[in-house]
């Protein structure tokens, strides 16, 4: 393995299925390579049907990969003493949901074996974690969505594992219970341990993540550190306000911004990058124009995921 930090690691793992009546090849993932470290946020990002959970039932054991390796804690996948180093939240889980919280943990807690006082204890500790200790006794049933994530990322807890593995765990939540598992992952981190998750949600992945990977229709497309891949890829717009230019400077600035709004005496330009504020500091000069303020914007993930689509478009369409 090429970090001894590694603690999920995948090198070329690809996923084909046969459908239909006449039993048509189709791939749902194609040469994965992935390198997970120990304490890190990892993100595994993609639209719907981008084969995130195909990944991920493969490194659980559910399914098995076509071709390729994976490992988890530097041993093949399947490895039951690996497994049992490992907590997983699939997405959009079924609970038994005639159990209150306290007998929903204390059912997966015997699966692991865990009784008595240790049991207890460790549900109390998990349950405070994620702000569930006042609907210890409630029905499942009676949980809002948010609620049976949080408790559902509880049973992932409840063997104390080094990796926490979550199958797309905000989606279907509002900006409030979004928020919770944002910061319930956060002090999971801060705990010492390693979150892998998908997500199609990028502003919670920018928020999160050390490290990202992008998936567009089973291919990796992106791989790296959020910031990194940020500088790298996208282009940084400048936002510039200016005041007391003419019909004629006004006319020049549309040719080289993206956008430009108007507001009474002042303008309002936005420009696609940095190289073009020499030449608009050169026009405002030349026309005796004020220029009132100029703040670089930041790109972000959703930038960058939006560029990789449209540049791998017409690759993936070839592929189909």
């Amino acid at each position: 393995m090429e970090h001894s930090d590694s603690i999920l690691k995948t090198a070329g793992l690809r996923k084909t299925f046969k459908v239909g009546f006449w039993g048509r090849s189709v791939t749902a993932l194609e040469g994965l390579d992935l390198d997970v470290r120990q304490g890190e946020v990892f993100g595994f990002l993609g639209p719907n049907g981008a084969g995130k959970t195909t990944t991920i039932k493969m490194l659980m054991g559910l399914i098995y990969p076509t071709s390729g390796q994976a490992w988890l804690f530097g041993r093949p996948i399947g490895d039951q003493e690996s497994k049992a180093r490992l907590g997983f939240l699939p997405e959009s889980p079924y609970f038994y949901d005639y159990l209150t919280g306290l007998e929903f943990l204390q059912f997966y807690g015997h699966l692991f074996g865990l009784r008595g006082v240790a049991l207890g204890k460790r549900i109390d500790e998990l349950l405070e974690l994620v702000g569930m200790s006042h609907a210890r006794h409630l029905q499942l049933r009676k949980f809002s969505k948010g609620m049976l994530q949080r408790v559902g990322i509880a049973q992932a807890l409840i063997n104390d594992p080094e990796l926490v593995v979550l199958d797309e765990p905000m989606s279907g939540l509002d900006p409030v219970g979004r928020k919770e598992i944002r910061d319930l992952i956060l002090r999971l981190k801060e705990s010492g341990k390693t979150i892998f998750f998908s997500s199609h949600i990028l502003h919670d992945a920018e928020l999160l993540c050390d490290r990202v990977a992008i998936i567009l229709k089973g291919r990796q497309v992106a791989c790296g550190r959020v910031s990194e891949l940020i500088d790298e890829g996208v282009a940084h717009s400048v936002e510039v306000v200016i005041d007391g230019l003419g019909p004629e400077e006004l006319a020049r600035l549309r040719q080289m911004a993206d956008r430009v709004i108007v507001q009474g005496s002042q303008v309002l330009v936005v420009l696609p990058s940095r190289q073009q504020v020499g030449s608009v500091l050169e026009l405002i000069r030349g026309a005796r124009a004020t220029l009132v303020s100029l703040t670089p914007q930041k790109g972000s993930l959703e930038d960058l995921f939006i560029r990789e689509v449209k540049n791998k478009q017409p690759e993936l369409r070839e592929a189909v």
